[in-house]
């Protein structure tokens, strides 16, 4: 049997920006992607094993009394998906106590996505970009046929789907990007319930400072949020 143990960042108690209600969001080490405007550096590399599945229920059933009744808990990274046994296990545990999952992910693991989707309630999905090339050059990863396969699995499972697509100025904030956006998702994913537009910040950047690492996009200006919302109404016109 695979050792369930996992390497966890930090647990937030209160999340409110990462699913439905009052969150417990659980970040997981390690990301094989490289994204210019990660704002969790930290997280990238994969670090020991530090935390098992009945100390993160211990954890979130200490907070289910602020959940109310949207609530629940997220797993967030990093990339969930790159700890499968111990996110299988976890999600077992949380569902006999009826906690509601959410995962945010890249769609970028090791497989075993079947067993895990099977626990998860709602898929946070990231959409970095809908080219290769584009891909390659936001996540400096030539991974794009990795999440494809996710994305199969997650249509298989029929779990509902959040979109969530960062807009960074020069790259996603074109008419033509967000028209193949809204293509790319009728024709390729299923049982999508909203897709959220998200501007580019910089409120990453000192930790690239503190790990003593050059930000790749140290001098790319943040996304104005109304020209993102702007964006948004471009979009929900071809997202029809």
């Amino acid at each position: 049997m695979k050792k369930c143990n996992g390497s966890v960042m930090e647990v937030e108690s209160s999340g409110m920006t990462d699913g439905p209600g009052i969150r417990t969001v659980v970040f997981l080490n390690g990301c094989s992607l490289r994204c210019k405007f990660c704002h969790n550096p930290e997280m990238q590399e994969a670090k020991p094993a530090n935390s098992t599945p009945e100390k993160i229920v211990k954890q979130v059933l200490k907070n289910r009394p602020y959940f109310g009744k949207k609530g629940g808990v997220t797993f967030s990274g990093g990339e969930p998906l790159l700890q499968p046994f111990f996110l299988r296990e976890t999600c077992k545990l949380l569902k006999n106590h009826n906690i509601h999952i959410a995962l945010d992910t890249a769609g970028i693991g090791i497989g075993g996505y079947d067993e895990i989707l099977q626990y998860i309630d709602l898929v946070l999905l990231d959409i970095k970009h809908i080219a290769h090339a584009g891909y390659i050059d936001i996540t400096q990863r030539d991974r794009l046929n990795q999440f494809l396969e996710f994305k199969d699995a997650l249509n298989k499972s029929k779990k509902p789907v959040w979109i969530r697509q960062v807009i960074v100025p020069g790259v996603h904030d074109n008419e033509e990007y967000v028209k193949n956006l809204a293509k790319f998702l009728k024709t390729n994913l299923k049982n999508v319930e909203r897709v959220d537009f998200l501007p580019y910040h910089k409120l990453g950047s000192d930790k690239y400072q503190k790990l003593g690492r050059k930000n790749p996009y140290e001098d790319k200006p943040a996304m104005n949020p109304a020209d993102c919302n702007k964006l948004y109404q471009k979009f929900l016109k071809f997202y029809k």
